[in-house]
């Protein structure tokens, strides 16, 4: 097996700390910066890994003498345990002891900004912990609103946008009693509009594209008395992500889109005056857009999207063989 070219770099790297020209403050830094190269850049998953093993090492040279240091490294390396490809609930709770180990020293040292970031990594491994009962959702949703006191519309609306989307949807992951499962979902619904009052189609499409595809989600499954007209909010939010999501520059995006509106246009009657009339014209609607989005995941591997879309297929025409 040829050795990566990676994993050369990881070697040269190494002996060009260990080489005596560079101070220790230096050495530290330079590794630092080495391991940020591969998180942000990973050709592989061994990438990932080959970052946490500089984060470490240069963690360690900053025993007590270089904190602000020692937090950044293990920083890093907690948002790259994070970012290997499904990573268990193990390498999530180390990832989460680091960030809480560093935050109060970044708190201390560092500028609000870096924390703010920190605040929002620390806030997705709690969101990703809750499922294995390691974490607690409202602990999430605190980190978030932490780093929105720095991370403001005007000055940072695309920060701003994913914290409003992640605080969205861990109010959707809250377990609720069923009968309170309104509030929850009231909860993220109102997420979303408050940060879609300062994210705009022209100055911010992509975050604006992706608030909208997520309230439609969130209008499509409210429970309340009102089906119909949640339905076609969501379908008027699906419309205002497809100003952006194209086939041709975001195709996986506007398969989600498309796929979502398809899945809203299923459960609407035709004519809303008169529901017990059915809804074969939405339904031949929803078909045309399910192929279309079959056809892209398909083109691009999306393996789970496609058994969805496959499924969702078969349920139109069974409806349609019934109408």
């Amino acid at each position: 097996m040829t050795p990566s070219i990676t994993d050369s770099a990881v070697k040269a790297a190494v002996a060009a700390v260990a080489s005596e020209s560079a101070s220790a403050e230096e050495k530290i830094q330079m590794l630092i910066e080495i391991a940020q190269g591969f998180q942000k850049k990973p050709k592989a998953a061994q990438d990932l890994r080959n970052a946490v093993g500089l984060y470490y090492r240069a963690y360690e040279m900053c025993g007590e003498e270089y904190p602000l240091l020692k937090a950044r490294a293990q920083v890093g390396m907690a948002g790259t345990l994070q970012a290997i490809p499904d990573a268990d609930y193990q390498l999530l709770m180390q990832a989460k002891v680091g960030y809480e180990e560093a935050l109060p020293i970044l708190q201390q040292l560092a500028s609000p900004e870096e924390v703010a970031e920190t605040q929002m990594n620390f806030g997705l491994v709690l969101q990703s912990l809750v499922p294995f009962n390691l974490a607690r959702i409202t602990d999430s949703i605190q980190a978030y609103h932490e780093a929105l006191r720095v991370f403001t519309w005007e000055d940072y609306p695309q920060e701003y946008a994913i914290l409003y989307n992640n605080i969205a949807i861990a109010y959707l992951s809250m377990p609720l009693a069923s009968e309170r499962e309104y509030l929850r979902q009231g909860l993220a619904v109102q997420s979303f509009e408050v940060a879609l009052k300062h994210i705009n189609l022209i100055d911010h499409p992509r975050e604006y594209a992706m608030l909208q595809n997520n309230l439609g989600n969130a209008l499509q499954y409210l429970v309340s008395s009102h089906p119909v007209e949640n339905n076609l909010r969501a379908i008027a939010a699906y419309d205002e992500a497809l100003k952006v999501r194209n086939p041709k520059d975001t195709p996986l995006e506007y398969a989600n889109t498309i796929s979502n509106k398809a899945n809203a246009l299923f459960n609407l009657p035709d004519d809303h005056e008169k529901p017990e009339a059915g809804n074969p014209q939405n339904l031949l609607q929803a078909r045309i857009y399910y192929q279309d989005a079959l056809e892209i995941f398909t083109k691009h591997q999306q393996v789970a999207q496609v058994e969805v879309v496959v499924q969702a297929l078969q349920d139109v025409e069974t409806e349609l063989n019934n109408s």
